[in-house]
């Protein structure tokens, strides 16, 4: 048998419990005194081990631009974050299955804010600083009701998506929770718990109690008694959630002294009495009209004066969606500026780094340079891409040292004559020489050239046997490897003069060569060609091809050619008309043959043979057509 203390703290623990409405996860709240913490899953003393964490990255290519679904958030999830890994043009959007557009829908793009949805309330964000790169995002505490959809309205390459939220496990263990007594199952199928009031049960031992509360549950300080001397009142109205554009207010109820109705701590009342607010829609009126400016587009320029532009649009605010309005709505303001100029940095420039060098030559033409750099607008050497070429300072020029001094360079004579005997030629070398010892034109120097032979004479000669040679032809080539030739002949030398002899007089002498090669200069890359190929066609214009190769000395296959010098691979040939034969025998034998030719009755041997001449003259146009064709 319960003492009298022991009862009233039952019974206020009763009402404490059965008064208020148990949720299906309760809070810590309701284990008063237990000294437990709330888990991710919302469990009071709970492990974490009654839900799981769904988490994942969204970062397909998507095209075209438009819609595109990324991510399904399923009903029962909870703590949801759905946010863009990096801020981009792209948008965020929500959609609930059953089509509602909750954020972003149907090419309205909504401000940030607070959006329900779901059975939730759904947090927009959408960072707007130009400097800051954190991307848009969802956030909501849930749990939901419906599947929601996520979608990205696609319009530049996607940066990457993370989404993540909570849903409970498939087998979840129940906490342990306060005694509650089921009455019966609510149409949704989960239970509905008595809201005992203070007065329905008789605390002498009429009434119903519930189960005894366990030992570790019950308060170390036992709640205020209510007293049956106060209650609640309406006492005004929360203020309105929106200045325009739709709001609501709720009504306020405070606890009351039930004979002066002077206001008291609410503790005083019972808390499961307290009527449910109401709700009541306020400043119903069309918020005004306001220009919602997006962000500055990247600069057109990576340097230079460029330019860069902003969507600017005029909106409005009703029933907490922001919608997009007629321009005309926003013409008592000043519209923003949807363009602008805009300088990343200034652009590099031409800078002439050194004088003119001193001329390649001393005399005559020869060439300059100085140093030319593309510098950027802090100094540095960059690219020569970053700067304007059309622009660019001439950094090599030709320069004329004037006329270069010429003069005749010749050696001392030979002190060998060209004949043992007898009269002979001995020789020196003579040279047109300019002032820096670089060979030019023999003309150079003038005509008057100084002689390179002179006569000589070693004395009266005896009758004897020697071999005479006549002058080197010409190479037989003018590059590359040729062959010259003399004549060589056996004559005797005495002082009446010179006597050919046979050449086995002078057999005991040293003959000289007679032929020897010869190389003038290397000839370098060189056109070579085929011979022409067969004309395609015998009469009426056809071509004819060869092959054109450059080859060089050692005839491989070489670049140095000059290509103006470069032979023709095809020509046209055979431009004669094309004469059909005439045969005597062939002759129409009807003077309206030409009907037989339009009938196309040719084909036929008897028309054939009847109109041989127009037949023949048919057939021969249709060929010459076919082949132009």
């Amino acid at each position: 048998m319960l003492s009298g203390p022991a009862l009233l703290l039952l019974v206020c623990l009763h009402v404490r419990v059965q008064g208020k409405p148990r949720s299906q996860n309760p809070g810590c709240d309701e284990y008063l005194g237990s000294g437990k913490v709330m888990d991710k899953c919302g469990v009071c003393g709970g492990d974490n081990s009654t839900c799981r964490m769904v988490s994942g990255v969204f970062r397909h290519s998507l095209s075209p631009l438009g819609y595109h679904k990324i991510v399904e958030i399923p009903e029962g999830a909870t703590k949801i974050n759905v946010t863009e890994m990096v801020k981009s043009r792209n948008y965020l959007a929500l959609q609930s299955r059953s089509g509602r557009s909750i954020i972003n829908g149907n090419w309205v793009i909504d401000r940030p804010g607070k959006y329900e949805g779901g059975g939730t309330m759904f947090t927009y964000r959408r960072p707007n600083e130009i400097r800051s790169t954190a991307g848009e995002s969802f956030l909501a505490e849930g749990p939901t009701n419906e599947i929601l959809d996520v979608y990205m309205i696609f319009q530049q390459p996607n940066p990457g998506v993370h989404y993540e939220y909570i849903l409970p496990s498939e087998k979840t263990i129940a906490p342990p929770q306060p005694n509650h007594r089921p009455e019966g199952n609510g149409a949704d199928g989960n239970q509905q718990h008595i809201n005992t009031q203070q007065g329905n049960f008789n605390p002498s031992g009429g009434g119903r109690f519930p189960a005894r509360v366990p030992d570790n549950q019950v308060p170390a300080v036992p709640p205020p008694r209510p007293e049956r001397g106060y209650h609640w009142k309406l006492s005004g109205v929360t203020e309105c959630s929106a200045s325009c554009g739709k709001g609501f207010r709720y009504s306020v109820y405070h606890c009351v002294h039930r004979l002066n109705h002077v206001r008291v701590s609410d503790s005083l009342c019972d808390s499961g009495s307290r009527p449910a607010p109401q709700e009541e829609a306020c400043n119903l009126q069309s918020c005004p009209a306001f220009w919602d400016i997006g962000e500055w587009s990247e600069c057109s320029k990576t340097c230079g004066l460029g330019m860069q532009h902003r969507q600017v649009l005029c909106r409005q605010v009703y029933a907490n969606r922001t919608l997009n309005v007629h321009m005309g709505h926003c013409r008592h303001l000043e519209q923003p500026e949807t363009a602008s100029t805009c300088q990343l940095k200034i652009c590099s420039e031409w800078q002439i780094r050194s004088e003119w060098t001193a001329c390649s030559v001393p005399c005559g033409l020869g060439q300059r340079s100085r140093e030319v750099r593309c510098v950027s607008n802090v100094g540095d050497f960059v690219p020569d891409e970053e700067c304007n070429m059309n622009l660019r300072p001439v950094d090599v020029e030709n320069c004329n040292m004037g006329t270069c001094a010429k003069s005749w360079f010749y050696t001392e004579w030979g002190n060998r004559c060209s004949t043992e005997c007898g009269m002979g030629v001995r020789t020196r070398g003579v040279l047109c020489l300019n002032n820096h010892i670089s060979s030019l034109p023999l003309e150079g120097c003038g005509s008057e050239r100084p002689a390179d032979s002179q006569v000589c004479n070693n004395g009266p000669c005896e009758n004897r046997m020697e071999w005479f040679t006549g002058p080197w032809s010409q190479c037989s080539a003018e590059c590359g490897a040729g062959s010259q030739q003399r004549s060589v002949a056996c004559l005797t030398r005495s002082d009446e003069g010179f006597a050919v002899m046979p050449p086995y007089e002078c057999s005991s002498l040293d003959r000289p060569l007679g032929q020897q090669s010869c190389h003038l200069k290397a000839c370098g890359a060189k056109w070579y060609h085929t011979d022409w190929s067969a004309c395609s066609k015998t009469c009426e214009g056809g071509f004819r091809v060869r092959e054109v190769r450059c080859l060089s000395d050692d005839m491989m296959s070489g670049e140095g050619c000059e290509e103006q010098l470069r032979p023709a691979e095809r020509e046209d040939c055979n431009p004669e008309p094309c004469t059909p034969h005439i045969d005597e025998n062939c002759r129409d034998k009807y003077f309206n043959c030409n009907v037989v030719v339009q009938a196309r009755l040719c084909v036929y041997d008897y028309y054939k043979t009847t109109c041989c001449a127009s037949c023949s003259r048919g057939a021969h146009r249709h060929k010459i057509h076919r082949g132009r064709s």
